[in-house]
């Protein structure tokens, strides 16, 4: 394959997999080898094993970091701090993007930024959306409730009130009380459980504060 054809098919595209070219093994072990000497040449950029973008004067669209976390593992939705600022509940700045995954979990630093993968089980595996971002870019995210249960599950003594407290939660009235209570039940984890009463109580001393 030539370069320009290989930017045809993916210079529109914010970020690409080795399988959208392959067919066939001869043809992969050659493409394998351009695919190299791209990068070498600071054309491509390999964000990990199979997955590519367009060197920055080649690309036309800037990947979103919440589509680039999708790509990067099977089977995962953008969930804790990320989600969190992402639906404006919490007011750092979040500088890893982090998901959650029924795979392995892992932590990978590129020339985009920083991304971490925290593992949960399947029944902890739902609560999440579709969601849209500039030039078409969509990516899965957690609704807020799941993305509060996600952390809370995945922290040591995470349904404690001092913890809950301390994350210092802003803009509780945007949490959905029934949809917290479907998610936490959902779970079937009695931490979430406590926990989803917890916030609840949160939410209604907030709601009362003028």
């Amino acid at each position: 394959m030539k370069w320009e054809a290989l930017l045809g098919i993916v210079s529109e595209l914010p970020v690409f997999n080795t399988s959208l070219l392959l067919s066939g093994e001869e043809q992969e072990n050659l493409l394998r080898q351009q695919l190299v000497r791209w990068v070498g040449m600071g054309r491509l950029v390999q964000i990990k094993r199979g997955l590519y973008l367009p060197a920055s004067p080649f690309r036309k669209k800037e990947p979103h970091p919440f589509l680039l976390a999708n790509a990067m593992a099977d089977h995962s939705y953008v969930s804790l701090q990320s989600a969190l600022a992402y639906h404006g509940l919490i007011p750092e700045h979040v500088p890893v993007t982090t998901s959650v995954t029924t795979g392995r979990p892992g932590e990978f630093r590129t020339i985009l930024g920083a991304f971490s993968f925290r593992h949960v089980g399947r029944p902890m595996f739902h609560g999440y959306a579709l969601e849209s971002f500039s030039d078409g870019q969509q990516a899965f995210v957690a609704h807020p409730e799941k993305a509060l249960l996600d952390l809370i599950y995945l922290t040591p003594g995470g349904d404690q009130p001092r913890y809950l407290m301390g994350l210092r939660l802003q803009n509780l009235q945007s949490l959905d009380p029934k949809r917290l209570d479907s998610l936490a039940q959902k779970c079937g984890k009695p931490k979430l459980l406590r926990a989803a009463e917890c916030l609840k109580r949160l939410i209604r001393n907030q709601e009362k504060t003028p």
